[in-house]
């Protein structure tokens, strides 16, 4: 179960965003869709505010298990790539460490959660208490007009160019545009000065 407490009333993140809050969008890539059986072969965060992106943290992980051919499918990481990665265990200090105080925000962030929070109870650490962001709900919210809302439908009716799909540094940063603009546009229709 989630201890984090997310964050629904989306009127308010115009003045969150105004009054300095800091935000750490977040990913993971994984061997499969179970936080129990898989685990995370890449984590990605990328740490920000409203004078722009603060910090950056970005690696990949040695899962302790063999990677299925369909997630190299997706993702385009393979066994090899991580043979020499840290383990979870390594860089969980580390990546608490760079979202303490933090915002979190993520695309249907709960996949996210659950396997980040799977991995710090199998290594002895509490579990995330951030605060967070759906940026699939916020979409939602602040485009009711779309019939879609997965990441690359979102960045295309953005405009945000698209490096590498499916790499976790490269959907963090698309994600955290499409917080971006989705605040944007709903301060708009709320006539909220965005100066």
């Amino acid at each position: 179960m989630l201890q984090n407490k997310a964050i629904k009333d989306y009127r308010k993140l115009f003045c969150l965003l105004k009054d300095g809050t800091v935000f750490t969008v977040i990913d993971t890539e994984t061997t499969g869709l179970s936080s129990i059986e898989n685990r995370i072969v890449e984590v990605a965060a990328i740490k920000f505010s409203k004078d722009g992106i603060l910090d950056k943290f970005s690696t990949l992980v040695n899962p302790e298990q063999k990677i299925p051919f369909q997630c190299i499918q997706i993702h385009h990481i393979t066994d090899q790539m991580v043979q020499s990665a840290p383990k979870i265990k390594q860089i969980l200090p580390e990546l608490l460490k760079f979202i303490e105080g933090s915002v979190l925000i993520g695309h249907n962030i709960n996949f996210d959660l659950r396997f980040l929070n799977a991995e710090l109870e199998r290594n002895g650490f509490s579990q995330l208490k951030n605060s967070f962001i759906d940026t699939l709900s916020l979409s939602r919210w602040s485009l009711p007009e779309m019939q879609k809302y997965n990441q690359s439908i979102l960045a295309e009716y953005f405009n945000i160019k698209i490096k590498n799909a499916h790499r976790a540094e490269d959907d963090a940063y698309v994600c955290g545009q499409i917080f971006l603009n989705c605040i944007k546009v709903s301060a708009e229709r709320q006539k909220i000065r965005i100066d």
